[in-house]
């Protein structure tokens, strides 16, 4: 673990960090997020009945363009080819949520954790923006990296 911020100079200057002398490895991330509501709401989301379509459906392509666009929305994250990006919901009816979960892939000398969080994020947007006619209180929670592996940081899970 670096003890210092990377993304800036001995200037205290906001910089892109030069990765040109690192490894290409195979480097996965997985982050995970949650959005609760209101029971109706997800009855709504889990019969397909909702205004808009298919809620879960276009929340997974809105994820995985989200993944791909991650260097357009974070200043300082490079653009990375993307080998893979897998979206996954779980609904939980007794607490009428629905999680998100994305692994993103790539081979290259940078990890892949700030496009899988920002896939679930997006995500998770997705359904708020399809659902906000109906439930304008959802609330986006526990958005957080659960993995990653590759480069020379190797491989960490986040605690339990």
């Amino acid at each position: 673990m670096n003890d210092h911020l990377t993304h800036f100079d001995d200037h205290g200057q906001a910089h892109m960090v030069d990765v040109g002398a690192k490894s290409e490895t195979h480097r996965v991330a997985v982050a995970t997020g949650q959005i609760r509501m209101l029971p109706a709401t997800l009855a709504l989301i889990t019969s397909g009945s909702a205004k808009k379509g298919d809620v879960i459906g276009i929340a997974r392509i809105a994820a995985i363009q989200a993944s791909k666009r991650t260097a357009d929305l974070i200043p300082l994250c490079h653009p990375l080819p993307l080998t893979r990006v897998a979206v996954s919901f779980d609904i939980n009816e007794a607490a009428s949520t629905v999680s998100c979960t994305v692994q993103a892939e790539t081979y290259g000398k940078t990890g892949v954790e700030m496009e899988a969080l920002t896939a679930v994020q997006v995500g998770l947007l997705t359904i708020y923006d399809m659902c906000k006619a109906v439930d304008r209180g959802m609330v986006m929670e526990g958005v957080r990296l659960l993995e990653k592996q590759g480069g020379k940081s190797g491989h960490w899970v986040a605690p339990s």
